[in-house]
């Protein structure tokens, strides 16, 4: 069994971390920019870890994608035992609480930035691994879904991407991590998307016609010259993921993720040593 205090402790100290400490990737990079705001940038680095305060204010609505293990058993469904810890990392912190109950109607913040969103994927094995994103509502906003012709080309999907990325990538705070679901039905094509921007930066797909895809789509994003924050210096996207699923003839979903320049993700793993204490 895997305890819930196990699960929510972990899970607290890395959502904290998370807003706080910048990703190591992404200060790789920050550390060779030298354009425009490049001193405020890293000076705001520094000042929130040394300080424990969120990197951006909007501490986005938390994204769950866990892979549980047929042998693993829970104290509680792991829905329960996520959204808890987010609501207690979010109200402990004082971090910004962004999320409302209603979409259109009250728009009532719930003052604890719950609930968070929990896809599970159930596999062999007995472990739980949990990967989230921090998403904020500017790089959300630019969430896309097409459903094109099945004779699309490679070339109209590449396209598609970077006249996506030209006409509205300087809202979301690039350099910008995108990711791209193809395939399945219009939700799987979505879900893909999101799963794809927990990825590590330097990570290809395993299917090499993929892996190029990437490869290609991240040169020319990057020709577009958006900059950091939008201002035309320095990197326009970190990296481009892809993950694809078999889809309905007739169909060929396309969805595109984005997340900002500070891509706030993470990723934890739990072990059920199969013992039971009642």
């Amino acid at each position: 069994m895997i305890k819930t205090t196990v699960v929510e402790r972990v899970l607290r100290k890395e959502l904290i971390k998370a807003n706080t400490v910048i990703n190591d990737e992404v200060f790789d990079y920050l550390k060779r920019y030298n354009g425009p705001f490049c001193s405020a940038l890293k000076e705001n680095v520094v000042v929130s870890k040394q300080n424990l305060i969120p990197l951006c204010q909007d501490t986005g609505m938390l994204e769950f994608f866990v892979f549980l293990g047929h042998k693993v058993v829970l104290e509680e469904p792991v829905e329960t035992i996520l959204t808890r810890a987010v609501k207690e990392t979010y109200v402990a912190n004082c971090f910004r609480t962004s999320v409302v109950d209603d979409p259109i109607f009250q728009r009532k913040n719930t003052l604890d930035n719950t609930p968070a969103v929990v896809h599970v994927f159930h596999t062999q094995g007995n472990q739980m691994t949990v990967k989230f994103l921090v998403k904020g509502g500017g790089s959300e906003n630019l969430t896309r879904l097409f459903m094109l012709s099945p004779t699309a080309t490679v070339q109209e999907i590449s396209d598609l991407v970077v006249e996506v990325v030209s006409a509205e990538g300087r809202k979301a705070c690039p350099p910008l991590n995108v990711g791209i679901g193809l395939g399945g039905t219009a939700d799987k094509a979505l879900l893909l998307s999101r799963l794809a921007l927990t990825k590590s930066f330097n990570e290809r797909n395993s299917r090499h016609c993929y892996a190029h895809l990437e490869v290609e789509l991240l040169r020319r994003i990057n020709e577009l010259h958006l900059g950091y924050q939008g201002l035309g210096c320095g990197l326009s996207a970190y990296s481009v993921h892809i993950e694809f699923f078999p889809t309905h003839i007739a169909t060929l979903p396309v969805a595109i993720s984005f997340d900002c320049y500070l891509s706030r993700r993470g990723v934890v793993e739990f072990v059920d040593n199969g013992s039971y204490d009642g």
